[in-house]
Order: C-alpha cells, then sequence, then structure tokens
C-alpha cells in the first residue's frame, strides 16, 4: 500500500512520477487515487504491469491483441495494424490528434480482419523521419525501406535481393510471406507457404482519389522511407510469389506492419 501527501504549486497538466520496490506479478494493475483540498477534484491513474516481452509472444496495443514473430533478426508484427478511428474512404486523413484509419470499401469489419489503410503522413504521424515510431506503439517501428529488403532476403530460398532493385523480386518471397490457402487471398494465391510467420494480408488499398481497391488480391505495405514526393512499399499479389517493391503517392491508403525497434538477440 502507498500513501502520501503533497501540493501542487500550478494549475494544467502535471506530471506525476511513482517509483515502486518489490516484483509484481504479471498482468498487475495498480491503482492510484489523488484527491485535492478544498473545492478541488479527485483524479485516478493506473500502472499496468506487462511483463518482459518476448517476441513470438502477443501484446495488446490499442486494445487489440497482435501476434508477433522472429524472421531472422527482425521481430515482426504477425499481423496488419489497426488502430484508430475509422473515416470514409472519400476523406484525406487529417493532423487532429486522431489516429484515423481507413477500412476496405467503409467497412468496419474489414479493418477488424484485414487491418486499416493508412496514408503515409498520418502513419507518420505527420514525421518525416525515417525508422519513425508513428502510429506503432512504444518500442515499435515503422519499418525503413533497407529492413524490408533484411526482410525478403531472409525469407526468400534462392536469390539474394538487390535492394535499390525494383518491381518483381526474388523468387519465392512473397509466397513465404503471404498467409496460405484461400480463406482471404484469392485464388490460386501462388506459392504462398507462410513459411515465415509473417501471415501477408491481402488488405487491397485506398486509391489517392478515394476510391478502394484489389481487396483479397494484394497486400500491400508502407515503409518510412521517401523518395522524392512518394514513399517507397511493399506489395504481394494472389498470382505471383514474389515481392514488388515500388513508390507510391503519400495520399494512398496502405497496410502497416510494426518491426520491434530492439534487435532480437
Amino acid at each position: 500500500s502507498f500513501s502520501g501527501s503533497g501540493t501542487f504549486t500550478s494549475t494544467g497538466t502535471i506530471q506525476v512520477t511513482l517509483y515502486g520496490t518489490g516484483t509484481p506479478g504479471t498482468g498487475q494493475t495498480d491503482n492510484f487515487t489523488a484527491t485535492a483540498d478544498g473545492s478541488g477534484g479527485t483524479c485516478t491513474f493506473s500502472v499496468s504491469v506487462i511483463g518482459v516481452f518476448t517476441c513470438g509472444s502477443p501484446f495488446i496495443y490499442g486494445g487489440q491483441s497482435y501476434n508477433t514473430v522472429q524472421i531472422g533478426l527482425q521481430c515482426w508484427m504477425a499481423e496488419n495494424l489497426n488502430i484508430g478511428t475509422m473515416v470514409n474512404g472519400s476523406a484525406n486523413q487529417t493532423d487532429n490528434s486522431i489516429i484515423e484509419k481507413y477500412c476496405y470499401n467503409d467497412i468496419a469489419g474489414n479493418c477488424d480482419e484485414y487491418g486499416g489503410l493508412y496514408q503515409w503522413h498520418e502513419m507518420m504521424q505527420y514525421g518525416s523521419f525515417e525508422g519513425a515510431e508513428g502510429i506503432c506503439p512504444a518500442g515499435w517501428h515503422l519499418p525503413a525501406d533497407n529492413e524490408w529488403c533484411i526482410l525478403e532476403n531472409h525469407v526468400d530460398a534462392g536469390f539474394v535481393i538487390a535492394c535499390n532493385s525494383t518491381l518483381w523480386r526474388g523468387t519465392d518471397a512473397g509466397g513465404n510471406l503471404k498467409e496460405s490457402g484461400t480463406t482471404h487471398w484469392s485464388s490460386p494465391n501462388s506459392g504462398a507457404t507462410n513459411s515465415s510467420g509473417f501471415t501477408g494480408l491481402p488488405g487491397g488499398s485506398r486509391h489517392m482519389v478515394g476510391s478502394f481497391i484489389s481487396f483479397t488480391q494484394e497486400g500491400s505495405f508502407w515503409s518510412s522511407s521517401t523518395v522524392g514526393i512518394n514513399a517507397w512499399f511493399r506489395k504481394l499479389n494472389y498470382s505471383n510469389s514474389q515481392v514488388w517493391r515500388y513508390t507510391h503517392s503519400n495520399s494512398t491508403g496502405l497496410s502497416v506492419r510494426c518491426v520491434m525497434t530492439e534487435t532480437v538477440k
């Protein structure tokens, strides 16, 4: 238990730091209440203990559980990010302190199953530096173009992919990154094995003019790396076992994966 007293010397937002000793239990949540004297109000805040994270274990972000997978020395989300408030596909996402997402065909259930679609600047939270945290949880970041290349080279069985090459690359990296079968992917879902555990899904995209395209046929994923006014992305396709690398307009809405900031030992 804990009790103490103190005085705030100013109004507005004030940071309160709590220190503890001992070993808390995983999943433990401790609640603390601060009550002001006189006519002041009451505020309650909590500290949650989530334990030490191990890649391959799920974690909670924004009320949703995400699976993770270690691929080489990288730890990736094994699901498309689905965070934020749905906005209509006809409108651009805006810098308004609210994370906004598109759901394919403006159907919320598509976000639940395939993840949200994000314009590049919204994903980056209006920063511009490569490897930014953006809309990823703390301790994770938006993969840079070269981090996607590292992933491709690790999962491609028979080809060394030149990181600066474009269009379709490698031999079977796309198939090894795609979820197998046709539960989510259109037939034939060529070469799909998901041997990597990445479980790439075909969330389609929101075109820069506001329409939705390629649902169940393509999964396109942003990088945090730019070229001119555009940004690099990766694409998986239902009829191809390779990975596509090219650039997209920042106003396009694509899927997002996060990669852990600390390299897996």
